[in-house]
């Protein structure tokens, strides 16, 4: 309290009764997966698909990750994190050889990108006279699409602070220099490098996807980003396709995207099923061999085929790209509360399998979520399910709603701690929860005719008696009423004449 010894009017400024709850975002989708260039085990956040191709290159072969990210932009998505892996079988490096000025023209040094892949084809290095003129010196420039990006001047060859391996070594972001030959100055000359290639890497294993956390690797890595709220690995089945992994690996990493959602608490796993499945086949892929129970999961199902710029011809792909982006443009316009299905997929051509009506009716119990085509209509998903056997959590849209619920009242109420525990807060706590919760059912999120019948909030003496408070707990108990999808729509048709009914 503040300490009045003169008389006087004083102004003070006090903390209201309560303090507002802000929702959080419930559509930061993350991607994990091969790609052209870029970081790799770094989380970038990117909110289009101008600065994913800045950032990672453009489409690769025999990879998806492009595919996804592009998809994901084209559905309604906002913002997204994508993570390269691969490090370890990384692409070829681009490379040049310098002559020397003497020695019949040998190879002096070669100059290799430090980026992996087909970015280090747009590398090329000029060797040219140095500004101060002296014995053995030399300029070295470095371009990138044809711009200078680094220049060493009065490099030489010989031993001390100027020779241009140890400058370039210190300093460079785009090359490396080894010497090959005699330590003699390159002829003046420029070459470009070459033997980048964009293929995918002759080695990758289920650790590369999963990573650790520690180590701020693979999607074990995204602990540290709270903001994520998806996560897909679509390349999984990239390299899956080529035989890089085997079944028991796709299930691995698929179990560890699961644990990881599980263990987070805020995120829901998209996962794609293996490619080439028909419905009884992926029905048993479902049960019998993955068998994944979890409400922090979805699976969706067939590919897609769409239009893919690098061979010129349309292609299937794993859907989960676009699925994420559908979430995204669901949530924007309706709010998480909708179920993400009877949505069009934008940028889809068509389907890997037409599926049936009957194929349909043995699948969607099992939590596979359909994309159908419909005359007229176009490729919509036609499923908003989880992968969880408890009923309760059936519905993709409750277990996504409850997270946002969740994840609003932790950040909104950090406040609270340390404050008195005496029934002033708790009064305060109900008030702030109350009016946050009032606001989520007048948007529709909740099901009742009141917010009564909403949801409740009970914080008083009876949550937090003496032994509670004694151990610095504050507890607070809320119940919400989530609004269901209308899965299934029955109309009841009769005959009816002259007061008489027929029922059929």
């Amino acid at each position: 309290m503040p300490t009045y010894l003169s008389p006087g009017v004083y102004v003070e400024e006090v903390q209201s009764g309560s303090r507002p709850i802000e929702g959080v975002g419930t559509a930061v989708a993350a991607f994990v997966g091969l790609a052209a260039k870029g970081p790799f085990n770094e989380p970038r956040l990117l909110t289009n698909w101008g600065q994913f191709t800045s950032m990672f290159g453009e489409f690769v072969e025999s990879s998806y990750l492009a595919h996804a990210v592009y998809g994901y932009f084209l559905n309604g998505g906002g913002a997204a994190y994508v993570v390269r892996v691969g490090a370890d079988g990384a692409s070829p490096v681009a490379s040049a050889e310098l002559p020397g000025a003497a020695d019949g023209g040998k190879p002096a040094f070669r100059v290799l990108a430090l980026e992996a892949g087909a970015s280090g084809n747009d590398i090329s290095v000029e060797v040219s006279p140095p500004t101060e003129p002296a014995e053995g010196a030399f300029k070295l420039t470095v371009k990138q699409g044809g711009r200078v990006v680094e220049t060493y001047d009065n490099v030489t060859t010989g031993k001390g602070k100027q020779n241009v391996a140890t400058q370039v070594k210190t300093q460079s972001k785009v090359i490396a220099i080894e010497e090959v030959g005699a330590l003699a100055a390159p002829a003046t000359t420029s070459v470009s490098l070459t033997g980048g290639t964009a293929s995918m890497p002759a080695r990758v294993t289920p650790d590369d996807y999963v990573g650790s956390s520690a180590d701020r690797t693979g999607f074990a890595g995204l602990e540290a980003v709270d903001e994520i709220t998806m996560l897909a690995v679509p390349d999984l089945m990239a390299v899956y396709e080529k035989g890089i992994i085997d079944a028991e690996g796709l299930k691995a990493v698929q179990l560890a995207m699961i644990a990881h959602c599980e263990l987070m608490g805020d995120r829901v796993a998209i996962l794609d099923a293996p490619p080439g499945l028909n419905a009884q086949q992926v029905k048993e892929w479902r049960v019998d061999k993955a068998g994944y129970d979890s409400k922090y999961a979805s699976l969706y199902w067939p590919w897609i085929k769409v239009f893919d710029p690098l061979s010129g011809q349309a292609k299937f792909v794993p859907p989960s790209g676009h699925m994420a982006g559908i979430w995204a443009r669901s949530d924007d316009e309706r709010g998480v509360h909708k179920a993400p299905a009877n949505e069009v997929v934008r940028g889809a051509i068509a389907l890997e399998i037409q599926v049936t009506k009957g194929e349909h009716d043995q699948l969607n119990p099992q939590g596979i979520n359909v994309i159908r085509a419909f005359p007229g209509r176009g490729i919509r998903v036609w499923g908003a399910r989880t992968l969880s056997s408890d009923a309760s959590w059936r519905y993709l849209n409750v277990r996504r709603l409850f997270n946002y619920v969740e994840e609003s009242i932790l950040e909104g109420t950090q406040w609270v701690v340390f404050e008195p525990n005496d029934m002033a807060l708790w009064e305060r706590v109900k008030r702030t929860v109350t009016s946050f919760l009032t606001l989520t059912w007048r948007q529709g999120a909740l099901f009742g005719a009141t917010p009564q019948e909403a949801f409740y909030v009970k914080c008083d003496a009876e949550t937090n008696p003496p032994d509670v408070i004694d151990a610095g707990q504050l507890v607070v108990e809320i119940g919400i009423a989530p609004v269901k999808p209308a899965e299934f729509v029955i109309f009841r048709i009769a005959q009816f004449s002259g007061g008489a009914g027929v029922s059929e």
